[in-house]
């Protein structure tokens, strides 16, 4: 194993050819993985042909979406950490509220970033982006790179200097048999789940400034089972906090001796702004509207009070518009 930090946004290594995780670091063979475990789909009494849309408008069956991976790294580093995620969301919220951040964070930013690596795949195959990355935002690629940089913390020693790169949130939820779903947002590398008693919110390029943009609610409820309204409203609020979030984070990345040590640049830089466009609740309501499709609201009765969209948190405890 070399000790080099493998960058596949540099050649744009996306052809299945090396592991999508660790490239060609490791000699062993590669092999094509789910995206979506075994375990996860037991849990979810999913038979695997369930469908998602990617961004290419394509339909694919959850048990299709695979990534390569070598097999070093599947059996010493994923394997582990899959058997510590399934055993946590066996246990439901007390088992997920214990697990560490970091350890969240790996997970998710390995199912996020293994759904990106097929979503550029096929950008690539139908030249809606060139081998070398043309056509495709610098900022994205900025953003996506960090992220696999961070998610290399799987097999490698990666130490964040007193910071955090994410804001993940762990809530209970007042059903105790949730189906299982997620969403993800690809530009804001957004993510949440539900499943049992649990969900989980996570953005995972903020260095923590959604959680603290919204850290009212999130005092306000803390520890309270949610009901499935309340998380939905919960998510649409992180989703919009993500969007309004204008830094693109920068942080500096040295490899010594086989660990990666990242140090986050601070996120004010020369800019006077805040870190946040301004919040505006009518851009927030049709948010909310797709969040909360399940119960019929429409955006005229959400913001029915162009100061007070409704919400099922008592108090609303809304940011700021101004």
């Amino acid at each position: 194993m070399n000790s080099t930090i493998y960058q596949p946004f540099k050649n744009f290594d996306f052809k299945y050819k090396n592991c999508f995780l660790s490239g060609d670091t490791f000699s062993t063979p590669v092999v094509d993985i789910s995206v979506l475990p075994e375990w996860l789909l037991e849990m979810a009494n999913f038979s695997g042909a369930e469908q998602i849309k990617l961004l290419d408008e394509s339909v694919r069956a959850y048990n299709t979406l695979r990534v390569p991976c070598n097999t070093e790294v599947l059996e010493h580093f994923l394997q582990p950490l899959e058997e510590q995620i399934a055993t946590a969301f066996e246990q439901g919220y007390a088992g997920v509220s214990q697990l560490e951040e970091e350890t969240l964070f790996k997970w998710i930013g390995k199912f996020m970033y293994s759904l990106l690596y097929i979503e550029m795949n096929a950008a690539v195959r139908l030249q809606q982006i060139s081998a070398d990355g043309v056509n495709m935002s610098q900022g994205l690629m900025h953003k996506f790179g960090n992220l696999h940089t961070m998610i290399q913390s799987i097999y490698l020693n990666v130490v964040y200097e007193d910071f955090s790169p994410w804001s993940i949130v762990v809530v209970p939820l007042e059903d105790h048999d949730t189906p299982f779903s997620f969403r993800d947002e690809i530009n804001t590398i957004t993510f949440s789940m539900k499943l049992k008693d649990f969900g989980i919110i996570a953005c995972l390029q903020d260095n923590g400034t959604n959680r603290r943009f919204h850290e009212e609610l999130l005092g306000q409820i803390k520890g309270q089972p949610l009901s499935a309204p309340q998380f939905e409203e919960l998510c649409a609020r992180f989703y919009y906090s993500a969007y309004l979030f204008n830094r693109l984070p920068e942080y500096a990345i040295m490899p010594v001796e086989g660990s990666i040590f990242i140090d986050a640049m601070p996120l004010r830089g020369t800019l006077n702004k805040p870190l946040f466009d301004h919040w505006q609740h009518k851009t927030y309501a049709q948010v909310l509207q797709d969040f909360w499709k399940p119960w019929g609201h429409t955006l005229f009765e959400i913001i029915k009070d162009p100061t007070n969209p409704i919400s099922y948190f008592e108090p609303a405890s809304l940011p700021a518009t101004s």
